[in-house]
């Protein structure tokens, strides 16, 4: 019998498929009622709880120590653009990438030091949304999902997906068989899931003031901004023009890639208004 696991995994995956074959993955977004309940809940429970971690995160951390930490979690994910590089045929992307794993792991001392970045080996983004995009699969209806935030049944799909390269799994993972085993090694693999997305909340508390700035309705704004950026993304910078807004195109690669592409825009919409 196959494992409960697995054959979640396989409805996943095959789910993408099924909705691009139907009529619901022609709808942007038809669960807009599920997901604005699912963001307004996301939102109180950030207020309350995420948020004010973050902030005393980001308040007790120097700037290096947070870059520093946002490196190694960077590093950590170097793994899944590798595989999504060859299930991709990006052959030459992955050999960059892996080169780019191996030095920031040894030099870089576990990836807290981006030396790579320095030595011209710059940083792609890739996972299995992105591959499942590449390969013909629609982007589904969108989904916002509390503690992950906004989604696609396509990018719901890859992030399970994608969670199977992540090498902490595994260890995690061993805890049921080696009971006897180091516990304390699994207790920090388990607060490294927490560490990462209170280091990435951190990092998107200085954009907040501009979104309530430039957006009258946050939630439209943040669905467009995040259907057009992984539209840009898994034409790899090329989208076809009829399915990109003009308000959403950019120079290359890296503005939509890089973290701060979304604070630049946001300023500008703040500007007009």
């Amino acid at each position: 019998m196959i494992p409960k696991a697995y054959r979640t995994a396989l409805i996943l995956f095959i789910l993408p498929f099924f909705l691009s074959a139907c009529g619901i993955a022609q709808k942007k977004d038809p669960f807009e009622k599920f997901n604005r309940a699912m963001y307004d809940l996301s939102n109180d429970l950030d207020m309350m709880v995420v948020r004010p971690a973050a902030e005393i995160y980001k308040a007790a951390l120097p700037d290096p120590v947070d870059k520093g930490i946002s490196n190694f979690f960077s590093n950590l994910g170097e793994i899944t653009v590798i595989a999504n590089d060859l299930l991709q045929l990006k052959f030459k992307q992955a050999a960059q990438d892996t080169g780019r794993f191996a030095v920031n792991t040894t030099v870089g001392l576990l990836g807290i030091f981006d030396v790579a970045t320095h030595w011209g080996l710059e940083k792609h983004y890739e996972d299995f949304g992105q591959t499942l995009g590449a390969w013909g699969v629609g982007q589904g209806p969108y989904l916002y999902i509390p503690g992950v935030g906004p989604s696609t049944i396509r990018d719901a799909t890859g992030r399970v997906v994608d969670f199977s390269t992540d090498a902490r799994t595994y260890l995690a993972d061993s805890r049921t068989s080696n009971v006897s085993r180091a516990t304390e090694l699994f207790d920090i693999i388990d607060m490294s899931y927490a560490a990462e997305l209170l280091d990435i909340r951190a990092d998107l508390i200085d954009m907040e003031s501009i979104l309530g700035t430039a957006a009258i309705d946050k939630y439209s704004y943040i669905r467009e901004a995040y259907l057009k950026r992984r539209e840009y993304l898994v034409y790899d910078g090329n989208p076809p023009q009829d399915e990109v807004d003009e308000e959403f195109l950019f120079e290359d690669d890296e503005d939509l890639e890089d973290e701060d592409f979304l604070e630049e825009e946001l300023e500008e919409e703040a500007t007009e208004i």
